[in-house]
């Protein structure tokens, strides 16, 4: 819990010399979160806390989200001190990795890990998904450089060249994906680049640099779940990446146990397995946290009753009924809560 955590965020600061927040989007399987947008006004509650500093580090882990979120999340931070970075216990991928190259500098454990940018869009225009019939709201997310892909599959593998074949292409794409789709696809291509330049400019001063990086974590890594550790971060796209001392790296380690603890990341949401024996259990899981010491705890939970219920269907006279058994989940609250107010005055 944030109490146990308490002396390890001020170990963090008083090495970083900075003002540490922290921020985890909890990926446990079945109740995985995101990046959003509606972070920002969490974020302010504890920067205004916090107030004007030279230094702020931001504890991160995530697997990605909303890429404008991530670009005001920065620029937000940025508004409250001159020196920004961000210190990567394990993940930071996609919109993650976008905020990370918004720092001076970033700082990674051994088994940190960096990944591409490219977007992927989600919306209710999206396909549906195949796989759930029985659920029509469930979309598949387009991937910018899938689309990308397809095309460049056609012309460059089938050495399909001819206007009216690639038209063809084109029209046949629209028919499963849709246009407005395929529109905001290629406007989020170039944001995501235009976005990434700008955020680099902290970090990254050379033109030349800038562009690889970019093209690098745009398309050229191959695919969206590539992943870039530090050494490759550092000597190959070099940025600006600091390794962790020993005491560093084990407060570290420290405080991100602590936290896939509390958010049982590494246990997968299972209704039968909370349910057990009983027919009804109430829960409340934990899935995201945005803490600091000066304001304490905001934290994103989901509240419910599950419930089992049971049902014969009959099959043909000589033949036994089938059993059936329907989970309900009763979902009664969702969202963020303030937990916690921790007063630093005397630290």
């Amino acid at each position: 819990m944030y109490t146990d955590r308490i002396e390890l965020y001020r170990k963090i600061e008083a090495l970083r010399k900075s003002k540490l927040l922290v921020y985890i989007t909890g990926d446990r399987p079945g109740l995985e979160t995101q990046i959003h947008p509606e972070i920002l006004d969490y974020f302010i509650d504890h920067l205004d806390k916090i107030g004007k500093q030279e230094k702020i580090s931001l504890f991160l882990y995530t697997r990605g989200g909303n890429t404008l979120a991530a670009w005001s999340l920065v620029n937000l931070i940025r508004q409250f001190c001159e020196d920004f970075e961000v210190i990567i216990p394990s993940k930071a991928q996609s919109a993650g990795t976008l905020i990370s190259i918004g720092a001076n500098c970033i700082v990674m454990t051994k088994q940190a890990t960096l990944g591409p940018i490219d977007p992927s869009l989600n919306s209710p225009l999206c396909p549906q998904n195949p796989m759930s019939p029985q659920n029509p709201q469930i979309r598949i997310p387009v991937s910018v450089e899938s689309i990308k892909g397809f095309f460049q599959f056609a012309q460059n593998d089938l050495k399909i060249t001819d206007e009216e074949n690639l038209k063809d292409i084109l029209i046949n794409l629209s028919n499963q994906v849709h246009p407005l789709v395929l529109g905001d696809i290629y406007r989020s291509r170039t944001q995501i680049q235009m976005l990434a330049k700008k955020l680099l400019s902290k970090q990254i001063k050379e033109e030349e640099k800038t562009e690889k990086i970019i093209a690098f974590l745009c398309s050229d890594s191959g695919s969206h779940d590539y992943t870039i550790y530090r050494r490759e971060a550092k000597n190959e796209l070099g940025l600006n990446i600091e390794k962790p001392d020993d005491c560093l790296y084990s407060i570290i380690k420290q405080t991100m146990d602590n936290i896939k603890s509390e958010l049982e990341l590494n246990i997968p949401y299972d209704p039968n397995v909370l349910l057990g024996v009983n027919q009804t259990v109430d829960y409340n899981c934990r899935r995201s946290l945005i803490e600091s010491l000066e304001f304490g705890t905001h934290v994103f939970v989901s509240e419910g009753t599950l419930v089992k219920n049971t049902h014969n269907i009959p099959q043909m006279p000589q033949l036994p009924p089938i059993q059936q058994t329907i989970i309900n989940d009763q979902r009664k609250f969702e969202g963020w809560k303030t937990e916690k107010r921790q007063i630093t005055e005397n630290i």
